[in-house]
């Protein structure tokens, strides 16, 4: 079978999968990622490969993939990387799917007037993404980077290493109990903040991430009212924080930040417009 004629029955098998999940939608962008990540070809010469055929191994290397897609099963988890900003990471079901919508974290943090070497903490880490991101961006800065999730921090690590970030640390934490002592001037995080009920837990690619990163008590922000709390203890004075939260919750995670003693409250809207990201700024 040519690599042409594989990619066109791709994109037919999964059309079922677009019907019963919205967010599968460029089902031609979809095959051609299977294909380049399972044979791991650049897919940027997807072009070259069309008429050459492919052998017994790949077809079924391809087939098994394309299986575990149109069965729902995340293209992430299947190949194991996905792209956050420029990076390629390495994911796995231990951890969330680094989004879009979280590369606006990164964006606000590097707007922001941070000391040339800024101490900044990734609370929930995962994969790693905002941390790894804004150590490439700002070699000068040193992050810190904690999960509660022992697979979690490893695959984080494996990440830094890979990406040869030296000033990035993993950690392994139940929030900030592992920087104890420690200021810094920024901390970011991308908290579980969905409610146990919500009917977004029983579609697309969520069903298959690990429920301990989305989901929250107290309506999706118990960890996020934890984490404002007691932010004034970890920051420097005049530091900020900023949160992901719900398209919902922007006035409610303002009001948490006010409590907390945070000045210069905002949100912004993510790509889609909708609120996505609040923070605030303690009193000098």
């Amino acid at each position: 079978m040519l690599l042409r004629q594989w990619l066109a029955e791709a994109e037919t098998a999964l059309q079922a999968l677009a019907q019963q999940d919205p967010q599968a939608t460029d089902l031609k962008f979809e095959a051609s990622r299977l294909w380049a990540d399972v044979l791991d070809k650049n897919p940027a010469s997807e072009r070259l490969y069309l008429e050459q055929p492919l052998s017994d191994a790949e077809l079924n290397c391809l087939n098994s993939a394309l299986q575990r897609r149109a069965s729902g099963e995340p293209l992430a988890y299947i190949t194991g990387r996905w792209w956050f900003w420029d990076l390629e990471l390495e994911v796995a079901p231990c951890t969330l799917i680094p989004r879009p919508d979280t590369e606006l974290l990164v964006e606000q943090a590097l707007q922001l007037a941070l000391p040339a070497d800024a101490q900044v903490l990734d609370l929930g880490t995962g994969t790693g993404a905002i941390a790894l991101t804004l150590a490439s961006q700002r070699p000068q800065w040193q992050l810190t980077a904690v999960d509660y999730s022992a697979d979690a921090v490893a695959l984080a690590e494996r990440n830094r290493c890979r990406l040869q970030l030296e000033n990035a640390r993993i950690l392994q934490s139940d929030w900030y109990q592992a920087v104890a002592g420690q200021r810094f001037d920024l901390i970011l995080s991308n908290p579980p903040y969905i409610d146990a009920e919500d009917p977004h837990l029983t579609q697309g690619d969520v069903r298959y991430e690990p429920l301990t990163a989305l989901v929250a008590a107290e309506d999706g922000l118990a960890d996020i009212r934890q984490i404002c709390t007691q932010a004034p203890a970890y920051l420097q004075p005049g530091g900020w924080i900023y949160l992901e939260h719900g398209h919902q919750q922007h006035e409610a995670v303002q009001q948490i930040l006010q409590q907390a003693g945070f000045i210069d409250v905002s949100s912004r809207r993510d790509y889609g417009g909708n609120w996505r990201i609040s923070g605030g700024r303690l009193p000098r």
